[in-house]
């Protein structure tokens, strides 16, 4: 279990002040400028030597992706953009960062930004944070009245800090969808290469990382990187917001080590199970995206990277969506998928067309209008969609029908015998292709 002293994010809840004197108070923007003047070569070895993986899914090691920015300057600027378009259901860890700890994030935007040598940092927040965006733009006027920011501020590294609210689209998740729809195109993603860190927004080098893997730097520097990297296991370090939703008897968003198990986690902090552990029947750890788990394997699962990956799911946000037994598991995952269908911005073939049709089948499915021999087929459209769109969504949607499939084939099987069953005692019933 995490230790007090060991958190990085000391107002999570917003029970203390969390205007710039109360940030103040707790830690942040203490030595700043001393961070800045030893470098950046020492600022991003010093991440790398932390451990720190990307907090938004992919779990990209941060001090490498720092390191990909050009050293010298070829003429064109160099910007930082912050990824706050947190849509991803089951996700909700950076709005309470921006909502009640701000700061944290301001702070890392600059130190981040000397690390680029970017001058201007955009953060690009959800369409529906509107709460969020207020608490986050009076943080940031704070900081320019106080000289924290803009030209010759006291940091010694002139660095403009922007809020930009997007339209509520998904797919602006994806960096390069996020850099197009800043740029004001329409918000579809980008062929790579080139990558963002050669050719970004405008044209320009650019980095593109979580709000949680920025707001965490300065802690990590302050403190070191052999603090960061001595909690959880290797290759899975550090601290982690996890987010708890669904069946539980207390949701919450918690701090926590990486690595804890998921029984520990639920127990610790979400008051356990509703109706006991007997009750459980599954789990998505990290967000809609992230294939579900049965019961059996998740309980004692370590919650990381490498854990999660052992038992054919992934980390992703660490947002666990917890299922009991009174939840019908076919009807949720279609539920993802027309999710991921509504979302898709159309611009692959396997993933504007199979969106629809793996929730047209799921569908069907959860009534149990289907055959046997469509579970195969199903599974097999999915591999035809995975890996084979210019982003990630296309996985992203076939990810959560595989592993219906794989831990829960009887249960589709069950539903499609009951239907056949209830279609022979009256009558058959013939029904329109689509």
């Amino acid at each position: 279990m995490l230790q007090d002293k060991d958190r990085i994010f000391t107002n999570i809840y917003g029970l203390k002040d969390k205007s710039l004197k109360g940030a103040m108070a707790r830690g942040n923007w203490d030595g700043t400028k001393q961070l800045i003047e030893k470098g950046r070569d020492w600022i991003i070895n010093e991440i790398k030597a932390s451990g720190l993986r990307g907090r938004g899914g992919a779990g990209f090691p941060t001090g490498l992706k720092w390191s990909f920015m050009p050293k010298e300057s070829d003429g064109r600027p160099h910007y930082l953009v912050v990824n706050a378009d947190e849509s991803e259901p089951g996700t909700c860890k950076d709005r309470d960062i921006m909502r009640h700890d701000p700061h944290t994030l301001i702070e890392g935007c600059v130190i981040a930004s000397f690390a680029m040598a970017a001058n201007t940092a955009y953060i690009y927040i959800r369409g529906e944070y509107m709460r969020e965006r207020e608490a986050l733009q009076a943080a940031i006027d704070e900081c320019y009245d106080a000289g924290l920011l803009g030209k010759n501020n006291k940091n010694g590294w002139d660095i403009d800090i922007y809020l930009h609210h997007g339209a509520g689209a998904y797919i602006c998740g994806e960096e390069t969808a996020l850099l197009e729809s800043l740029e004001g195109k329409k918000g579809q993603p980008r062929l790579k290469p080139p990558f963002p860190a050669n050719m970004g927004l405008y044209g320009c080098p650019t980095t593109v990382n979580n709000v949680e893997s920025i707001a965490v730097t300065p802690t990590i520097l302050r403190r070191g990187a052999g603090w960061f990297s001595s909690i959880g296991r290797p290759n899975n370090v550090g601290t982690k917001l996890f987010m708890i939703s669904g069946h539980v008897n207390r949701p919450c968003t918690v701090e926590e080590e990486m690595g804890i198990t998921f029984r520990e986690l639920i127990d610790r902090h979400a008051g356990g199970i509703r109706g006991g552990w007997d009750n459980l029947l599954a789990v998505i750890p990290g967000g809609a995206s992230c294939p579900v788990v049965k019961a059996e394997d998740i309980i004692d699962c370590p919650m990381d990277f490498d854990g999660l990956r052992a038992v054919g799911s992934s980390f992703g946000t660490a947002g666990a969506i917890v299922m009991d037994k009174s939840t019908d598991i076919i009807k949720a995952i279609a539920r993802i998928s027309a999710f991921f269908k509504h979302e898709s911005c159309g611009q692959c073939t396997p993933c504007r067309e199979g969106t629809g049709w793996m929730w047209r089948v799921l569908e069907r499915m959860a009534r149990g209008n289907a055959q046997k021999r469509e579970i195969d087929m199903l599974f097999q459209v999915t591999k035809q969609v995975e890996g084979h769109t210019i982003c990630a969504l296309g996985d992203a949607a076939a990810w959560p029908v595989q592993g219906l499939i794989r831990n829960f084939r009887p249960e589709i099987e069950k539903r499609i015998d009951a239907y056949t069953h209830s279609a022979m005692d009256h009558g058959a019933v013939l029904e329109a292709a689509e």
